[in-house]
């Protein structure tokens, strides 16, 4: 619903009485007042306040004015949408349902689709953010017309088509503090009366946010997009894409504790500046360490625990092609995808507090095609299938110095078929049923060979024979639905879905090494408005999701090959919860100079029950929030060893990136000074309250409820072929939290933050 607020270049033009109907494709925009957004999240193109499924769209020109240049900036416009950096990786939460990611096993719970081709990696959501023609966030689980599986949602980057009846492009250069650049520039070449060209690409940079040089940026992206239009009936579109990620990559602080004295978050000291690690080897100092580590205070002195360094890096590319084939039929239009995407992953993280190591080399292949209806007829129609297959060979590898090692090679080879189809049918002019189903097959092989070491045996030994095992799912999710025309302008939609997320493989020991797949009911109640005279639209929405089996990932034990436990990432069916609330998004244009909007959502989240057990190699309890029920023994056929589990029950407490509130407010004012030229002036502001970062409850690791605000003026020709603009992000310099976990072993709590306060100049050029 958000739609750009410097332009109303996709405003339609269509009689005031028009009626929502059944033909979803027709806009609902006058000449003047609100633009219209076209979306895609049903897998047709159809106008945003038609889609009776709960969604969110930022225009294009939206992206560009708010500075979104990466995934996890998508989050300060979409109050629903919450972004966890996590070292090379990116995991993504909506409405409290996500996944974190940790390591090369991880999958994401809201689907990543760029061009309508699903992303499997977490580690290759880079890249792609220039430009676009909008992104569409869908909340709730997609289980019937998108192309994989996910229980919470979709995130939709639609990049700009080749056009075939004109020369047009663009230019945008930006010059901002921490020495940042971006340039980036489109040029859309018709060749003949029936093909296009559209190449378009990207140079970002800038310095690390942090004292110790991490959280910059070092990018290069390519794209090339090639239309051809032989009849009226039959298009081919061909996209391919490249991007080559450099730098530094994300880096971690010290977050205020009770153990020990940290630099302030306001000072953005990174842990491996000297100021960090001072701190941390004095706080080592005070620690009780096994005799092989030195005896008491001997853990970092002794090499047994490392602290950061400024070692880390990102060398990172991914490679995408494909296409998208639609032929008229007449009675139905068939579209016809195949992609392919390529990604090699080289980095090295310090982002948990110790040194991370990921190389992944992960292809995927991915095959759709949909027959959809034409005409008005009371029964319209979408039917398809879907193919998905990906190679993933990897080595990751985690040391927290010679007390701790884990090596392990995830080779992992995942299949997904699906049948899907969604029937729409006119029970009256005003009134339609919707019905949809899709069963889904999937099938996960894997051979991992792993090692952990660590004094006082051998710190870095030898990897041990692979261990193979394969798993397969399969599931029939369900949509049913009503939509009604309330009145010229006004749809009212109430539907009940469901959707589920395959279960996989973590790294341990056959046979305790696999989770199941997570199922989530969604029922929605909702509303979207326009009224007087096109000029104040109101979109209501209720929602209930019921979630079982939630997979969730966790730093805690794992049978290794030798038998015996050590630290690392596993994943359990260990959680089922309860999201209700409401969301409400409104855009008000009194006049043709003012814009303001406002979306709200309240989100009740609680885990009903919660259970997981906290690792310690040294046997010391380990800080939670939650309630420890008791403790065991570990490794207790091996002499000497201290190392247990503590059982704790996080029941109760609120989901895990589900603020109870979140505002999003904006204005911007329109001066023309002349016929030909005016002044814009924009302010953005997130408000969000409380929430926790993790499943594991400590205090330190909640981020409080803040304030961060943007703002910009823009000079523009009222065609918008020249732009200058002034811009501050983040007003109020907050430090925001945007991931928290456990430093393990010394059991202190570390964090990933937002961006600072970014200021600077930007200056765009289209013809």
């Amino acid at each position: 619903m958000l739609a750009s607020l410097a332009t109303q270049a996709q405003a339609a033009d269509v009689a005031a009485d028009q009626e929502i109907s059944a033909d979803a494709t027709a806009p609902i925009a006058e000449d003047t007042g609100i633009a219209d957004i076209v979306v895609t999240a049903q897998r047709r193109e159809e106008s945003l306040q038609r889609a009776a499924v709960p969604v969110t769209a930022v225009s294009g020109d939206s992206l560009i004015t708010f500075g979104v240049t990466a995934v996890a900036d998508i989050q300060k416009l979409v109050p629903a949408l919450k972004i966890a950096p996590t070292g090379g990786t990116t995991s993504l939460f909506l409405r409290g349902v996500g996944t974190n990611s940790q390591n090369s096993f991880s999958e994401n719970a809201v689907a990543f689709n760029f061009n309508g081709v699903y992303v499997a990696r977490p580690t290759a959501l880079a890249g792609v953010f220039y430009d676009l023609e909008r992104v569409e966030v869908v909340k709730g689980p997609q289980g019937t017309l998108y192309g994989r599986n996910a229980t919470g949602g979709a995130l939709n980057v639609v990049p700009r088509k080749p056009q075939l009846d004109t020369v047009s492009g663009s230019f945008m250069g930006e010059l901002s503090n921490y020495n940042g650049r971006n340039v980036n520039a489109a040029l859309n070449v018709p060749l003949g009366g029936s093909a296009a060209l559209r190449v378009a690409g990207q140079l970002i940079a800038h310095d690390g946010y942090l004292s110790d040089g991490y959280d910059d940026e070092d990018g290069k992206a390519l794209r090339a997009s090639l239309l051809v239009k032989p009849s009226n009936d039959v298009s081919v579109l061909l996209v391919g894409d490249y991007f080559d990620q450099g730098g530094k990559g994300a880096g971690g602080v010290l977050l205020p504790n009770s153990a020990f004295a940290v630099p302030p978050l306001a000072d953005r000291v990174g842990f491996a500046s000297p100021r960090a690690t001072d701190a941390i080897r004095a706080f080592a100092a005070t620690r009780f360490a096994p005799p092989f580590c030195g005896g008491a205070g001997g853990f970092v002195t002794s090499g047994c625990i490392d602290v950061p360094q400024t070692t880390g890096f990102m060398d990172n590319q991914t490679y995408g092609i494909s296409g998208t084939i639609e032929a008229n039929l007449g009675f139905a239009t068939l579209t016809v995808q195949p992609a392919y995407r390529k990604s090699d992953i080289n980095y090295v993280t310090w982002l948990p507090g110790f040194r991370g190591e990921v190389q992944e080399n992960a292809k995927q292949f991915s095959f759709e095609t949909r027959l959809a209806s034409n005409g008005t007829g009371p029964l319209t129609y979408q039917l398809g299938i879907f193919y998905f297959s990906e190679d993933l060979a990897s080595l990751n590898f985690f040391r927290q110095g010679d007390l701790s090692t884990t090596r392990f090679t995830p080779n992992v080879n995942t299949k997904s078929y699906a049948g899907f189809g969604q029937l729409t049918y006119a029970l009256t002019d005003s009134l339609r049923v919707v019905l949809g189903g899709r069963y889904t097959k999937e099938s996960k092989d894997q051979s991992t060979a792993s090692v952990s070491g660590g004094r006082p045996g051998p710190v870095n030994p030898a990897l041990g024979a692979p261990a193979s095992g394969s798993l397969d799912f399969d599931k029939f999710t369900w949509k049913a639905g009503l939509e009604w025309n309330a009145g010229p302008a006004s749809l009212v939609y109430a539907n009940v879905a469901t959707g589920f997320k395959s279960g996989g493989f973590f790294v341990a020991a056959p046979p305790a090494n696999t989770y199941a797949p997570e199922l989530l009911t969604a029922y929605t109640l909702g509303t979207k408005n326009r009224f007087f005279g096109n000029t104040l639209q109101v979109n209501l929405e209720a929602f209930y999701w019921d979630y079982k089996d939630q997979q969730i990932t966790f730093v805690g034990g794992i049978l290794t090959g030798n038998g015996i436990f050590a630290q690392g990432s596993r994943t359990e069916n260990a959680g089922k919860s309860r999201m209700y609330g409401l969301e409400l998004e409104t855009l008000w244009q009194p006049t043709t100079n003012d814009r303001l909007n406002l979306n709200v959502q309240y989100l009740n989240g609680k885990y009903n029950s919660l259970r997981t057990a906290n690792f310690s190699g040294t046997g010391a309890p380990v800080a939670t929030g939650c309630t420890v029920l008791g403790s065991r023994l570990a490794n207790p056929t091996v002499a000497g060893n201290t190392a247990r589990f503590y059982d704790i029950d996080c029941s109760g407490k609120p989901a895990v990136n589900a603020p109870r509130w979140s505002i999003n407010a904006g204005y911007e004012h329109a001066f023309p000074v002349s016929d030909s030229v005016r002044i814009l002036v924009g302010a953005r502001t997130t408000i969000e309250s409380s929430r926790f970062l993790n499943a594991n409850f400590r205090p330190e690791e909640q981020q409080g409820s803040y304030m961060m605000s943007d703002a910009y003026l823009t000079g523009e020709f009222a065609d918008g072929t020249v732009t200058a603009t002034l811009f501050v992000n983040n007003i109020e310099n907050e430090t925001v939290l945007q991931r928290a976990g456990t430093r393990p072993v010394l059991d202190f709590p570390v964090g990933k933050l937002a961006p600072p306060r970014v200021w600077g100049f930007r200056v765009g050029y289209r013809f």
